[in-house]
């Protein structure tokens, strides 16, 4: 492409500090170093976790440094490779993910977990291996977020945070699978292992939830019970599987026993999709008492939620997911498959696609309800 071993000069969302608007800037994407890939972004989902560590203090923004570029759900084509990389080569189409497989660690050599924490504790920080970012602006270090920063024309991402796509993906649908989609989609799948005729309910039907609902569909549950305070939700979540719809602002008793008398006793499989302490527990009491599964997908880095012994000694159990269990290297592609054969839905998923001058749109599109997924393109 012309720009292997240069410096690209390209356009970037900055955020310069907390709670305040992004900035685009011309910022300056050094070259890959030993097994690293830079990535030319084609599209970027928004995240309610990019808007959660720029704006909201109560779920753990001060533990990301600044300045910062977010970003962190996106498609795009690689642009060069670093020494030692073989997995990738300049040209082929990728999703770059938050979540490394690193496929030699005891975590990724285990069939009973997604997770891989090679180099974890640096990417948290906004830093690759060796411990400094490849992005610069005005000749001051830019922090990766979780070590990706997608809203930015280049990044630069570690080869085992990579997964090649097939060659005819359209870019700007299949970057809803770094993140969001995958997310929930998988925790029906993977995590709930939700089974055929069972009793669901979702809570919160944004991206997230909506995915929920698809891989609660796609396992054969016999009945989705959406929930949500946004009453607009209510026809779109039909086109994904939701058969009822329940907002709490509708009833005067909490909405856990709501629940439980419209399935007399409980849920099957419960999700809570949003971050959202207080309705973690709800969502839990939702459950059937004996067998019922609860499974925290919305993320939170800060508070508790309160049990008593008793809440699960009767059979109840409650998990939690990370990035729907999917291994990230390895399920990615496959998942990009069954998009392109018509097994998951993406494309009813984006409601606005804006440019990246226009990411701030994004933001307040997402805090004020009006849309599921915002794309980005570059």
């Amino acid at each position: 492409m012309g720009t292997e071993n240069k410096v690209i000069r390209c356009k970037a969302a900055v955020a310069w500090e907390p709670g305040k608007p992004l900035s685009v800037e011309e910022v300056e994407v050094a070259p890959p170093k030993d097994h690293e890939v830079r990535i030319k972004i084609a599209a970027s989902g928004v995240c309610h976790t990019d808007w959660t560590y720029l704006y909201d203090y109560e779920k753990g923004v001060k533990t990301r440094p600044f300045p910062l570029i977010l970003g962190h759900e996106a498609a795009g084509v690689v642009e060069s490779v670093g020494p030692g990389v073989t997995a990738v080569q300049p040209g082929d189409k990728v999703i770059p993910l938050f979540l490394p497989q690193c496929g030699e660690c005891e975590f990724c050599l285990s069939p009973k977990t997604n997770l891989c924490f090679k180099n974890w504790s640096k990417t948290q920080h906004g830093v690759l291996a060796d411990g400094t970012s490849r992005i610069t602006c005005k000749g001051q270090q830019v922090y990766q977020f979780i070590g990706v920063s997608t809203f930015c024309e280049y990044t630069v991402v570690p080869e085992y945070n990579v997964a090649k796509i097939h060659r005819d993906a359209p870019l700007d649908k299949v970057c809803l699978l770094g993140c969001g989609v995958a997310t929930g989609y998988g925790a029906a799948l993977n995590v709930a292992k939700v089974e055929r005729g069972s009793v669901c309910a979702v809570f919160g039907l944004g991206a997230i939830g909506l995915a929920a609902v698809m891989g609660c569909k796609a396992a054969g549950a016999s009945r989705i019970i959406g929930v949500d305070i946004n009453a607009e939700k209510h026809e779109i979540a039909k086109k994904f599987g939701v058969s009822e719809f329940v907002n709490p602002n509708d009833h005067s008793k909490p909405i856990q026993e709501v629940l439980v008398e419209m399935t007399s006793g409980g849920v099957d499989y419960s999700f809570e999709c949003v971050g959202n302490i207080t309705l973690m527990r709800a969502v839990f009491e939702s459950c059937r008492v004996g067998w019922g599964t609860c499974v925290i997908v919305g993320w939170n880095e800060t508070g508790s939620i309160s049990l008593a012994p008793i809440d699960v000694l009767m059979g109840r159990t409650l998990k939690g997911t990370y990035f729907g269990g999917w291994k990230s290297v390895c399920s990615l592609p496959k998942l990009v498959e069954d998009y392109m054969s018509g097994r998951i839905l993406l494309d009813e998923f984006v409601t606005h696609t804006l440019t990246l001058e226009e990411t701030n749109h994004a933001f307040e599109l997402m805090t004020n309800g009006k849309r599921f997924r915002t794309v980005i393109k570059m």
